[in-house]
Parts: C-alpha cells; structure tokens; sequence
C-alpha cells in the first residue's frame, strides 16, 4: 500500500479528467445565450454613443446569428490535428473573443 507500486487516482478510479468527446445540447445552447448577452450587451453601448477603440473592434466582430456552427462550437488551436479543438476543452473560453478564426481555418 505505501510503496513505490501504490495506486493513484487514475489507477483507482479511472481517468482524472473526465470530459465527454462531444459537447450537449445543453452546453450549445448555453454558449449560443452567452454570444447572444454578449451581443446584446454590444449594442446597448453602442446605442449609448460611446466612441472608443474597443468597441469599434466589438462591433466588427460577427453577431452570433451570423456566425458558423465551426465558429460557434470550436477554436482554432494549431496543436489539434484539423487545427479545430471543442470549445468545451478550452479553459475559460468566455473570456477570450474567438469568434473569428484565422483566414484559411
């Protein structure tokens, strides 16, 4: 029990991380209402007549009725085999804008 063959976590109870391979329709549905705050929220300052580098940059940005499932529900991520990884695996992808991907991608 104490030596060098002890178990670990994973040789206990499985793997330590346990994400599903594919993304629920719950989880989609959550990141569509999240882009669609976020959209709202966009065109509240914009209504307001705020002027300033960011939101011109906000603004450019696709609304999420216009954006590609690809988009929606992935990243470009150069270390993933078709350059796409789930947005569910990313960490805090809320916080990074990622509504556009590189050109080509």
């Amino acid at each position: 029990m104490f030596g060098a063959f002890r178990p670990s976590l994973v040789a206990q109870s499985g793997l330590l991380w346990k994400n599903p391979f594919r993304m629920s329709a719950t989880r989609k549905a959550n990141v569509r209402k999240r882009l669609k705050e976020v959209d709202n929220v966009i065109a509240t300052i914009a209504e307001s007549g705020v002027n300033c580098k960011a939101l011109d940059k906000a603004l450019a940005l696709p609304k999420e009725s216009e954006m590609l499932a690809r988009d929606k529900y992935t990243v470009f991520t150069r270390n993933a085999k078709g350059y796409r990884k789930s947005i569910h695996k990313v960490p805090k992808f809320t916080k990074t804008t990622n509504r556009t991907s590189p050109s080509g991608f």
